[in-house]
């Protein structure tokens, strides 16, 4: 695939897109968007420009036409590598897609690969894989013979796995993140796949774990189902998700992140062969100043999943009689 490219190649029409920039830092986004116009008739078929373009239509009302430069930006990148369909899902004028373009999540992590544990953790207080530890541990889980990390990234998950796992393995979409999750000499294995394709894992695993995952793949069924395969009775299933208070089971957010509700995930996991083990609301992040509410949730899979659940909920009420 080609590359691509955050330049238009033409040193007039970057000029014009950096002064664009500026007008939009000032407030004045309806000048920075004609000015990105001019761009743009210099260099028609910068994908990265027409998306640019089309936020700051976007901020400037025009709806309408933010809508074609993105529909733009798919015509010349059809694999969508800067996330266009999901844009145009937000503004209403795509439906159906219900997970983020495995093209731009690798685009994205790719890009980030070399700051994200300083950005993550230092700038956004990152919580996740220090949350889902602790409920594995608050449960009595903290030794496994085999735990799987989807979506491991760098492994600031499998930094918290590593002590209680004989066997720990990682998958990522991004090939720059694997690399610096192998420099890190944690994992015993380490895989390129794509979680959107996924339709197998190692069967017997007793632990599968998804820190801040599954709000790029929105519609959860298919890898739920997938987890459930893996995993032997008794196995455990932890995860994170954006919650979702308001209606429908699930929201696209202007950050292009899914966030799923309560009742839709207690409904997929019941669907799934799961026990609900435990299913906490908590700040997972800070997003522009936000905190982000998350959902940290530890389910069980079924068979000898319930008689499991209640020796879990009983070790956790011993555990927290004698603290």
């Amino acid at each position: 695939m080609k590359p691509l490219s955050f330049s238009s190649g033409n040193l007039l029409a970057d000029r014009r897109a950096d002064y664009a920039e500026m007008l939009l830092s000032a407030g004045d986004h309806k000048a920075a968007a004609e000015l990105m116009g001019e761009a743009l008739a210099l260099a028609p078929d910068w994908a990265a420009g027409h998306f640019r373009h089309g936020e700051m239509l976007a901020e400037a009302g025009e709806t309408a036409a933010a809508v074609e430069a993105w529909r733009i930006v798919l015509r010349l990148d059809p694999a969508d590598r800067l996330g266009a369909a999901l844009k145009l899902e937000f503004h209403g004028a795509a439906a159906g897609l219900n997970a983020a373009p495995s093209a731009f999540v690798e685009t994205l992590f790719d890009q980030y690969a070399d700051h994200f544990d300083e950005a993550l953790v230092e700038k956004l207080a990152y919580r996740v894989p220090e949350l889902l530890l602790g409920a594995l541990q608050k449960l009595g889980r903290e030794e496994f013979a085999h735990a799987v990390d989807l979506g491991c990234g760098t492994g600031l998950m499998g930094e918290r796995l590593r002590a209680g796992a004989s066997f720990l393995e990682g998958i990522d979409i991004s090939g720059e993140m694997l690399k610096r999750a192998e420099a890190k000499r944690i994992y015993d294995r380490l895989s390129r796949r794509d979680l959107l394709t996924l339709d197998s894992l190692q069967e017997g695993v007793d632990l599968v774990v998804a820190a801040d995952v599954f709000m790029y793949m929105g519609a959860l069924e298919r890898i739920f189902a997938v987890v459930a395969a893996a995993l032997a009775p008794g196995g455990v299933f932890a995860f994170s998700v954006e919650q979702h208070d308001g209606p429908g089971d699930m929201v696209l957010r202007p950050s292009r992140r899914y966030a799923h509700s309560p009742f839709h995930l207690r409904s997929l996991l019941e669907a799934a062969g799961f026990n609900i083990a435990s299913f906490e609301s908590a700040v997972i992040r800070m997003d522009r100043g936000e905190p982000v509410e998350g959902l940290i949730v530890v389910a069980v899979r079924k068979e000898a999943a319930a008689d499991d659940v209640a020796m879990l909920e009983e070790a956790a009420a011993e555990r927290t009689e004698l603290q």
